[in-house]
């Protein structure tokens, strides 16, 4: 185990722990911009710089093993400047149109410049303002509010395994783009949205059919019902109704969604889905409770199997359901019915 001190903080961690992950383990907090949980380092950004007592410079946490009995300072005066440096760069090339930004209130780089009082960058503003790519019928991707951390095409190259984008160009023309600066849609983009939930910035959003602040909102953890998978999603909820669809940490999807998990939420609002069960009586359907519809299916299978043998009976299971749901439902199929006749509608 290794022993050092952050912020006067004894820290005990393992081997080849960097110095943000120790510090995280601590409750310390360190601005990142580039860092993403579940990949390697790159530490592009910068932000993360500390400094370390007897070193001449300072250190990227993200990448930098703590070693024993390092005296680190987090928020010392020499690293103070630094992020107040690599801001002021920042917002060089970017555009300050913050109020109609619809990542105003949850953007990384807003939160940090008014952390460090970065309100305006002192070096000669950019002025050119390159074309917005709405062509993805998801998300909009505006360069002129990219900073170029790389978070998304790191995402979709060695999480999500895509590819589809990259970095482009040089200098201050460096953009993220598709393949020889094609439109997204007509990439081998598949609109999962994961290079969205990554973007610190506003650069890439969601074309969001209920346009919200995410201060309005409150979040609830739930699971995608889309398959099987179990994917854990935070929904957002504004007045009672769902407004937009974000991937949870879960053990299974770690941060990831496909496209139906991330964007088709909007069935949840709609007026005409079905809340409760429906059964026919005199040739209409009307409301039923769940006791009703289900004592009604028992009556018709168990009158089916009395007149025409159990394997008049068939029951067809859901890929929408988890495995332990799908082996009750083939167990009672074959041990109560007495049928074989049990399929999945994932072989459609």
């Amino acid at each position: 185990m290794i022993h050092a001190t952050i912020n006067g903080i004894a820290v005990r961690v393992a081997e080849g722990t960097t110095i943000l992950e120790a510090a995280r383990q601590y409750g310390i907090e360190i601005p990142t911009l580039c860092y993403l949980k579940h990949l390697a380092p790159e530490g592009s950004c910068r932000m993360c710089m500390v400094e370390i007592e007897g070193s001449p410079k300072l250190v990227t946490a993200c990448t930098f093993p703590i070693a024993e009995g390092n005296v680190i300072h987090t928020e010392s005066k020499r690293v103070v400047k630094a992020r107040r440096g690599v801001l002021d760069l920042l917002m060089s090339h970017h555009d300050t149109q913050c109020f109609s930004c619809q990542a105003n209130g949850e953007c990384k780089l807003q939160d940090y410049c008014h952390q460090y009082g970065v309100k305006e960058s002192s070096f000669p503003k950019d002025e050119f303002t390159l074309p917005i790519d709405r062509s993805n019928k998801f998300f909009t991707y505006n360069p002129n509010l990219c900073i170029l951390c790389h978070r998304c095409v790191n995402t979709c190259q060695k999480l999500v395994g895509r590819g589809a984008i990259d970095t482009t160009q040089r200098g201050f023309r460096s953009v993220i783009s598709p393949a020889f600066g094609m439109d997204w849609s007509e990439s081998n983009c598949e609109s999962c949205g994961s290079c969205v939930s990554a973007c610190p910035t506003g650069a890439l959003s969601t074309k969001a059919q209920n346009p919200f602040r995410v201060f309005e909102t409150e979040r609830v953890r739930t699971t995608c019902t889309y398959c099987g998978v179990g994917c854990q999603i935070d929904l957002l909820v504004k007045d009672g109704k769902v407004v937009d669809a974000r991937p949870a940490d879960g053990p299974v999807n770690k941060g990831l969604l496909c496209v139906k998990g991330r964007f088709a939420f909007d069935f949840v609002n709609n007026e005409q889905r079905l809340k409760t069960p429906l059964v026919r009586k005199d040739g209409e359907l009307v409301e039923a409770t769940w006791d009703e519809a289900l004592d009604l299916i028992a009556d018709k299978i168990k009158e089916t199997k009395r007149d025409f043998g159990p394997d008049a009976v068939a029951g067809f299971s859901s890929a929408r359901t988890i495995n332990e749901d799908n082996y009750l439902f083939q167990k009672f199929l074959r041990a109560a019915v007495g049928t074989n006749n049990v399929d999945h509608c994932a072989r459609l």
